[in-house]
């Protein structure tokens, strides 16, 4: 029987589990093994004496539609926390922002409903997909995140995206040096929901 892996490494017995539940931003696209936030978020946590295990559950592609048929099993693995980073693809690929709302609702009710803490991680879109639409999806987040009360970052690129080289040149992925920063600005936002 292989063993769990968990952003990288072996799950480490006792240790609460922490999901990064999420698409290509959370999968590390692009960036080699061991680079993605959530790996950069494992030692962060370990270096601050919080002891959990961070598992990496991203997916490349992946819409909210895709979180739905994904929730149990991540609800089998039994974590302490998920941090829920979905919705870009669903922009990008100009779907209706109510379904995006309504996909999102599920995730989160499934997972307040097993009692597990959540981090809502909302992203935006290039100005090019036009200010009606942005300002539509971008209110997705924030109306999902006033009906449950996660933690909640609103945008997950807002420590990076005026900083050089941590976007790739498709101008949507996170570097390695861009999954760093994410992991500090995830950090700051779990820390209300962490016990050492």
């Amino acid at each position: 029987m292989v063993p769990l892996r968990a952003a990288g490494r072996p799950l480490a017995a006792g240790r609460p589990l922490l999901v990064c539940f999420g698409d290509s931003i959370t999968a590390g696209y692009g960036v080699e093994p061991g680079k993605a936030y959530p790996d950069d978020l494992q030692s962060k946590l370990d270096s601050h004496g919080y002891h959990y295990q961070v598992r990496n559950e991203g997916t490349s592609g992946a819409t909210t539609k895709d979180a739905v048929s994904k929730l149990s099993v991540i609800l089998a693995l039994h974590p302490e926390i998920v941090i829920v980073e979905f919705g870009g693809n669903d922009g990008l690929r100009g779907l209706p922002p109510d379904q995006t709302r309504k996909n999102l609702d599920t995730v989160l009710t499934a997972l307040d409903s097993a009692h597990i803490k959540v981090l809502l991680a909302g992203i935006t879109l290039p100005p090019n997909y036009g200010a009606d639409y942005i300002k539509q999806f971008d209110q997705v987040f924030r109306d999902v995140a006033a009906a449950h009360h996660p933690a909640f970052v609103p945008m997950i690129y807002k420590d990076l995206i005026k900083v050089p080289n941590t976007i790739q040149n498709d101008g949507i992925h996170p570097t390695a040096a861009g999954a760093a920063i994410l992991a500090d600005t995830l950090f700051a936002a779990l820390k209300p929901l962490l016990h050492k």
